[in-house]
């Protein structure tokens, strides 16, 4: 017969993953009758806590791995601002560090083992399967924007093809017809579903869906501009997949002395402050990227308690309409 797990306590018991182990750690916050309960129900399956993992319950790091595809950039900074926020309230500390591509994306989350109490893993240009094979079982963690489907894990998205398709609708709906959709890699979960969110409102509208291939980087925008302008020399609007490649644009068009909105449009995707800024201010598909970041920390605390609320949640960006576009 296979040993009993915490899991069947929690069954049997009829109570939370997280009251079976407050119980038998011998935390004080456990009613003595609801404590009673569960110490009976686990001798009765002959339940018996593995030392490891009891010691490791028992010596908190209080420290959060943050494992995002570049710490560089407006958005990374948001995210972050949102996560140590609400990591600082709960007396957390963040242990940040990249997420390489391949083996080396394996290496890394296994080295965090014992030096962290959860994991929070932002990694949509991480194949999905290779992902999920190098996280380890023993250690919770919150996926945010991966590609990996949620299963065990508590998982946070943002609906890029919902927003995509919005912005390009929004651009249709301001008389434009040949729009140009500079992406971000095809490597990448997020940039593949904004250009499907783009392709689907073109095509719905019986347009020509023009893409050309990015990397989400500002400098690409200023480099790729002239080429937008030589492929499509009747474009009237340019959506980026991302706020950082509109302003590279935009530097663009501007040192060619290209009317902005006059002559072509201009869109991006997620309101990093900057956008809000410029001159002109960015019209962008907003996403609460520093909400996203301190909900990411609270799913994770939970987690760490052992919560077994693995739902996703879907954020949808809102239209913010400035002066790229009237």
């Amino acid at each position: 017969m296979a040993q009993a797990t915490i899991r069947d306590v929690a069954r049997e018991a009829d109570v939370s993953v997280a009251s079976v182990s407050r119980a038998l750690n011998g935390h004080s916050n456990v009613r003595p009758e609801l404590r009673l309960h569960i110490e009976t129900v686990a001798a009765a399956l002959g339940y018996v806590p593995h030392a490891g993992a009891r010691n490791l319950s028992m010596a908190r790091a209080n420290a959060i791995g943050v494992v995002l595809p570049d710490l560089h950039g407006e958005f990374f900074s948001e995210t972050l601002r949102g996560m140590d926020r609400a990591a600082s309230e709960r007396g957390l500390q963040l242990l940040l560090s990249n997420l390489h591509d391949g083996d080396r994306a394996v290496r890394m989350l296994h080295t965090m083992r014992g030096r962290v109490d959860g994991l929070i893993i932002m990694a949509p240009h991480i194949d999905p399967d290779l992902l999920l094979a190098g996280l380890p079982p023993s250690i919770p963690a919150v996926l945010v924007n991966c590609d990996a489907p949620g299963k065990d894990r508590p998982t946070l998205r943002v609906d890029n093809v919902a927003g995509a398709r919005t912005m390009t609708e929004h651009l249709i709906a301001t008389g434009r017809r040949e729009i140009v959709h500079l992406s971000g890699p095809d490597s990448n979960a997020e940039a593949r579903e904004r250009i499907a969110g783009y392709r689907a409102a073109m095509e719905a509208a019986g347009l020509a869906p023009h893409v050309v291939a990015g990397d989400f980087m500002q400098e690409t925008g200023v480099a790729l501009t002239p080429q937008i302008l030589r492929d499509y020399p009747t474009a009237d609007a340019i959506f980026a997949a991302n706020d950082m490649m509109a302003l590279g644009v935009l530097i663009a068009l501007r040192a060619a002395g290209i009317d902005v909105p006059g002559r072509i449009a201009l869109a991006g995707f997620d309101d990093v402050p900057l956008s809000r800024l410029i001159s002109p201010a960015l019209t962008t598909m907003h996403v609460d990227i520093a909400g996203i970041g301190a909900r990411a920390i609270a799913r994770l605390t939970e987690a760490i308690a052992g919560s077994t609320d693995h739902a996703l949640e879907v954020s949808l960006p809102e239209l913010m309409i400035r002066e790229t576009t009237k």
